[in-house]
Order: C-alpha cells, then sequence, then structure tokens
C-alpha cells in the first residue's frame, strides 16, 4: 500500500515543510505503516501508536540531530525512525535480521542520540547531555520523552533531584498514558492521575499566570511568584511534584492535537528554565484492539491486522517456560501461604498474573523498579515469607547491589526466577540474557540452576524453595519441549548433574536447551566419526557436580562446554575453574555465545549462525579440538585417545 505524504518524507526538513493541513493525514499514514508492520513481525506496537503525533510535533519544532531526543525506554521510536530516513525497506525488517533495531540504536542513524531497552534511563542521561552542552557553551536543546511509568523508577527521581542544581535549560515531556506494561501501580499513578484531572488546579495556575505576565516586567513578576509559590510551601495555591523540584509544569495537554503540542513545545523551547510538559496519550491511538488490551498490545507477536488477533501457534507447540512457571507457583503458593510472588511490572510476561488472579494476596507487582523488589524481598524473607522474585535476566541486572549486599550476604531465603535467559532475539542486546551467570556465579552461598526442559523447571522450582538461601533459576523464552509434567515434583540433590549419555572420548556438558543440542551432536559424531560422546545436563551451575567432572576428565581427553550464555564468565568457565583448582589438564573446548554485544534478529537459530552457533559449525569446533589433540599425542604411548 502507498503512503504518500510519508514516502515524501526523508529526514525532518521534509517534516517541518509539510503545511500544517497535512501533518494529521501523515499522522494516518505513519499508524498505518505501523501496524502493518508489526502485524507481520511483531514489535511494541501500542507504545508507538500513542506517540505518533508527539513525535511528528517534535520534529516541526527541533532540529535532530542538532537537538537530541532522548526516548525513555525508546521502544516508542517507530515513528521517529519513520521520519529520520528509516522508511521503506529498512522499516519493513523490523526488529528481523538486516532491519532496523526495535529501540533507538546510536550505530544505526545520527538521529538516534541515546540507545536503551530499559526503563528509567531517559532523564539522567537528557540531564548529562544538557550538562555537556552548558560545559561546551553550545546552545542546542536537549529533550527528555519520559513515560509515566519511567517515574516509579528509582534512577528517575535521582535525575529529578538534581535537575535543577545542574542546568538551565532542559525539556521533559511526560508522556502520560496510565501504562507501563501492565497498568501501573502506586503512589506516583494516582497523584498523576489526580494532576490529569483537576480541573481546577490547572484553571488557576493558567490565570495566574496569564495575570502576572500582562503586568509590567511580566516575566520577572512571573518568575518571581513560581520562585515564592515554592519557598511558602504553597500557602494559597499548591504547585505540582515537579515544580518542588524546580521544573516548570506546563499541562496537562492532549497528546493527540498536534497544534496544542506544537504551541506548548514552542513554549518550552523558549523557556529559560528546566520545564516539564505533561502530555496525556492514549496506548494504542489508532487500533481499537491495542485500545481495548494495552497490555497484551505493549509487545506482541504477529498478529491480524484487521481483528487484533495473535497469529496461532503451530498445531502441538508446547506451553512457554513462563506459563509452566506460572502454573507452578500457583500451585506451591496455595499449598504454602509462606510463597509470595513479585513482579516489576511485568505480571503477564512472567506469568504472574495467574497467581494475582488466583491468590491476591499473595502477589505484589511493584512497578518499575527491580532494585525495590529484590530488597522487598529480602524484608519478606527476614521474617519468616517464601518470595519469589519472577524477573526477566536482563532486568535483574539492575537489582545486583541488592542482590549481593541485602539478599546473599544475610543468606535469606529469596527464589530468584530469570525468564528470558538467552536470547530474546527480536528486541536485541537490551534484552537478551547473556550475563546472568557471569554477575551471579561469584556471589557467595548462592544455589545457580538451569532445567533441561519444563518438568526439569518445575521440579528446580520446588528444590529452590526448600533452599535455605539465595537460589536463582534461569530459564529462555518461549515454548519447552512438551514433556509431561509430573503430578508431584522431584526434589533434586543440590549440586548432582544428570548423565544422560556414556562415553569414553568426548564428555559434553551441557546446560539448559543447550542438552537437545549436546544429544545431536553426540549422535553425530558417533555416526560419522565412530566416537564414544558422553552426555551429562549439568542442571547446577553453583554448586557444579565437582565429583562428576574429576571422575569423567579423568577418562576423557576432552571436555565440551554448551550454554546459552556469555562464554565469558560462564558455565564453562566454571568448569575450567574446577579442573584448574584440581590441578586437571584435559582440555576444555567452551561453545557458548561470543564476547560481544549480539545484534537482533529474526530468530535464535539466524543469530546462532550468525555466531558461528549453528549444528554445523559446533560440530566442525569439536571434531577439529578433537583431531588437534590426536595429532598431538600420535605415536605416543598410552595416549588415552581410543577411537
Amino acid at each position: 500500500m502507498t503512503r504518500p505524504l510519508l514516502d515524501s518524507i526523508h529526514g525532518p526538513a521534509d517534516v517541518k515543510a509539510l503545511p500544517v493541513d497535512q501533518l494529521a493525514t501523515l499522522a494516518q499514514e505513519i499508524r498505518d505503516e505501523i501496524i502493518a508492520v508489526t502485524s507481520a513481525n511483531g514489535g511494541h506496537v501500542g507504545p508507538n501508536l500513542g506517540v505518533v503525533e508527539l513525535t511528528i510535533a517534535l520534529h516541526r519544532i527541533f532540529d535532530s540531530p542538532v537537538d537530541p531526543f532522548v526516548f525513555d525506554v525508546s521502544h516508542q521510536c517507530y515513528t521517529h525512525k519513520l521520519l529520520t530516513g528509516r522508511n521503506g525497506a529498512p522499516f519493513r525488517g523490523l526488529r528481523q535480521t538486516g532491519g532496523v533495531s526495535g529501540f533507538l540504536n546510536r550505530p544505526e542513524s545520527e538521529h538516534d542520540a541515546y540507545g536503551a531497552g530499559h526503563a528509567g534511563t531517559a532523564l539522567s542521561a537528557a540531564l548529562g547531555m544538557a550538562v555537556a552542552r552548558d560545559l561546551r557553551g553550545s546552545h542546542e536543546h536537549v529533550v527528555a520523552v519520559c513515560g509515566d511509568a519511567a517515574f516509579t523508577c528509582g534512577i528517575t527521581l535521582e535525575a529529578l533531584n538534581n535537575v535543577v542544581s545542574s542546568t538551565k535549560r532542559l525539556i521533559v515531556i511526560l508522556n502520560d498514558n496510565e501504562w507501563s506494561i501492565a497498568r501501573n501501580v502506586g503512589a506516583m499513578a494516582h497523584y498523576l492521575n489526580r494532576l490529569s484531572t483537576s480541573p481546577t488546579y490547572n484553571k488557576i495556575h493558567h490565570d495566574l499566570e496569564k495575570f502576572f505576565v500582562s503586568l509590567p516586567h511580566g516575566d520577572d513578576m512571573n518568575r518571581l511568584w513560581m520562585k515564592w509559590k515554592r519557598e511558602t510551601k504553597d500557602f494559597f495555591v499548591g504547585s505540582s511534584l515537579f515544580e518542588k523540584f524546580g521544573l516548570r509544569y506546563i499541562g496537562p495537554i492532549d497528546g493527540h492535537n498536534l497544534d496544542e503540542l506544537v504551541k506548548n513545545l514552542e513554549f518550552a523551547k523558549g523557556s529559560d528554565g528546566p520545564v516539564l510538559l505533561h502530555v496525556l496519550t492514549k496506548k494504542g491511538h489508532g487500533l481499537n484492539a491495542a485500545l481495548s488490551s494495552p497490555e497484551k498490545f505493549h509487545g506482541v507477536g504477529a498478529f491480524d491486522p484487521v481483528s487484533g488477533e495473535s497469529r496461532k501457534p503451530a498445531p502441538g507447540t508446547a506451553p512457554t517456560y513462563q506459563d509452566v512457571f506460572g502454573d507452578a507457583i500457583v500451585r506451591f503458593a496455595r499449598a504454602d501461604p509462606r510463597i509470595v510472588g513479585i513482579t516489576g511490572a511485568m505480571p503477564s510476561g512472567t506469568g504472574l498474573s495467574r497467581l494475582a488472579a488466583e491468590l491476591p494476596r499473595q502477589f505484589f507487582d511493584v512497578g518499575i523498579a527491580e532494585e525495590h523488589a529484590v530488597l522487598f524481598a529480602a524484608g519478606l524473607a527476614a521474617r519468616g515469607q517464601r518470595p519469589v522474585c519472577a524477573i526477566y535476566s536482563t532486568f535483574l541486572q539492575r537489582a545486583y547491589d541488592p542482590i549481593i549486599h541485602d539478599v546473599a550476604l544475610q543468606n535469606l531465603p529469596v527464589t530468584f526466577c530469570l525468564d528470558r535467559s538467552g536470547l530474546s532475539p527480536q528486541d536485541g542486546p537490551t534484552h537478551h540474557g547473556l550475563f546472568d551467570l557471569a554477575y551471579l556465579r561469584c556471589v557467595p552461598g548462592t544455589v545457580i540452576m538451569q532445567p533441561k526442559d519444563e518438568d526439569e523447571l518445575v521440579d528446580m522450582f520446588h528444590t529452590a524453595l526448600q533452599v535455605n538461601g539465595p537460589a536463582f533459576l534461569r530459564y529462555p523464552r518461549g515454548p519447552g519441549l512438551g514433556v509431561r509434567i509430573k503430578e508431584v515434583p522431584a526434589l533434586l540433590p543440590l549440586g548432582q548433574a544428570e548423565v544422560l549419555r556414556e562415553g569414553s572420548n568426548i564428555a559434553i556438558w551441557a546446560l539448559g536447551p543447550m542438552v537437545q543440542s549436546a544429544l545431536r551432536l553426540a549422535d553425530r559424531l558417533a555416526a560419522e566419526e565412530k566416537l564414544s560422546v558422553a552426555v551429562v545436563n549439568a542442571r547446577f551451575v553453583k554448586p557444579l557436580d565437582r565429583t562428576l567432572l574429576l571422575s569423567q576428565a579423568a577418562v576423557v581427553p576432552l571436555i565440551v562446554t554448551m550454554e546459552d550464555h556469555a562464554v565469558t564468565g560462564g558455565f564453562g568457565s566454571a568448569v575450567i575453574e574446577t579442573l584448574q583448582e584440581a590441578q586437571c589438564t584435559t582440555a576444555v573446548e567452551r561453545i557458548g555465545w561470543p564476547d560481544r554485544f549480539v545484534e537482533h534478529g529474526s530468530s535464535v537459530d539466524a543469530l546462532r549462525a550468525s555466531c558461528g552457533l549453528a549444528p554445523d559449525d559446533m560440530y566442525r569446533r569439536v571434531l577439529g579440538r578433537w583431531r588437534d589433540l590426536d595429532r598431538d599425542v600420535a605415536g605416543l604411548p598410552e595416549a588415552g585417545i581410543r577411537r
């Protein structure tokens, strides 16, 4: 389908040149393009449909890339990409191999001033940019676009506390749609709702400002009024929370009214102090299905653009790991009222929405506040509860200090369930869970495990709930293997691996989803090279099964480790350390994700191929290492290599 206006836009200058009466048509064409592309590729539908007019207005008033735009999370950047030279084939490859990223990406375009994929980063980053401008003596504008949920993040509030003491010029746009992924929770959400629905507050402030500006030296008089109002603790007329922090508050205004947006952005551009513009938008505006199901359409797979129905999975597709976890925690929590589930604004994504529906007193959504989630869990555990923190691997990075300082140091029994460990392929490097083993393995007293299938996930979850200390359970995004889940879960012996196949030439120690790859690799080595290959389901990264590892290392010349994690500091590193401590010189070949940030791509298989982890690549690596060992010991008696 042709989109004449959108196709004529090759950069921000073209947006500025459009007649005002064509902007609404441009907005509709952008919405049509976003719906068409995301219905085929999946993506963050709701957030992007909500900021179409706001993004057009930003490009009308400001001059990207000279004036940097910093989008919080940046999953609402599709309109920005379409208006900055990425329309056409690049955008239609959104989140696919070779297409544009679903987030801002500095290497992708000079218009992507700051990359992000986690909430709460925009205000701090924008403040840093504004101070850099001040130090440099230049005059560009810096604009931070923050969702209302970002103000539940501690980072954003820390930045807010520093704005007025750091710079005189910063424009903050509060994009208020009442949602993060789920509906916003907590006092800040209630405050913003009151602010946005109080006509009295806004009328009084507007009328008083108009009065003071009308006086001789009106701008000076208005500044004095604002200063006096802050310092007298709102004796006559209350100020907004943001004014207490020293930002001039404007709004709320209709975020889908281009005239209002342009007028207020022009005003903010000319302000001589930090400004916060409160913009009310609707998540999913322009797609009825997204408006009625904003949580589902925050981030969704391919869907029917007319009905909004998700594309059906192939017949026989197994339940996802998150669904298996969601069912398990309801079962366990019903039997033990000490068990509570905690999420950071991700009830559906983690599977905890089932607990919320069936046992609401045992469910807590703390908003986008992972540090608080872990500290909150520590407090619960200190008083006899069994908290379960269900947080994506990539987001748990934000809570690293509380994990060490508050949970592990005090040996508190908190269970961490790390969904999306491994790749989140279309979302890219901000969402890949490739570093959790490295950042957790060094923490004393922790138990770290990963299941090979969904039945073992339930066994491990059951086991973690019996551990008298912190336990971490990591598992991948997507469906399991279709393995039947036992009625009664098994209690696994801590640190005990599972031998799936015996062998005398090579021992493959595999973790999680790599177990199936290891079995296929062993079959191929046996069939094509007549090698005897053992396969071990490692299960535990910490404690590692040292006894089994050393017993195999005394027999086989080569140990291969396979993990869905960065190879640096991961499971393979744990194996090498264990062998070195035992002064064992058995060769080790580590297979895992390379020491670089892995880009986004169409699928896990596509990214494995790009990183040398396709089945043929792994086969060649292991066989090549074996042959190198064979040559090294050729002709030596009792070399230990048996064919």
